[in-house]
């Protein structure tokens, strides 16, 4: 029993004889990282990952770059909606047009005319300034 408790207090001064003669238990370790930083740096990538993806689709969009590409066939001359989700769309395919109602899960061909001119109708220009139209829309609500 005087052997074990020799070995123990051995061993229990270690430390302390490590440290007496200034050497060191352990190599240094780097320090400890923060979860601030950590979530800081993943932020930080997130969010040039979603400028470099903004950027590209601006400038796609800028240089007019599309799925199909240009078309000489086929090109949309009018489209207006009819409802939720319904249009009617004026396609103009080599020397005619196609009318052609366009709705969730179905194309429908409505008729076919011969190619014409597109008449642009001509929307009147709102005359006067801002304050005198915001005037007299408020005069049409009192009058109400």
């Amino acid at each position: 029993m005087k052997y074990g408790f020799i070995a123990a207090c051995t061993l229990l001064s270690l430390p302390a004889l490590a440290l007496a003669a200034g050497t060191p238990l352990a190599a240094p370790t780097e320090p400890a990282i923060s979860a601030a930083g950590s979530l800081l740096q993943v932020f930080i990538g997130l969010v040039a990952v979603l400028l470099l993806i903004a950027g590209t689709a601006w400038l796609a969009k800028r240089l007019g770059v599309t799925q199909g590409g240009p078309s000489g066939l086929l090109r949309v001359v009018s489209s207006t909606s009819v409802g939720t989700r319904e249009r009617v769309v004026v396609v103009e395919v080599g020397e005619s047009w196609l009318v052609v109602g366009v709705a969730p899960g179905s194309v429908n061909a409505l008729m076919t005319l011969p190619k014409g001119d597109i008449q642009s109708v001509a929307t009147p220009a709102p005359s006067g300034s801002f304050a005198a139209r915001l005037h007299q829309m408020i005069e049409k609500r009192s009058v109400k």
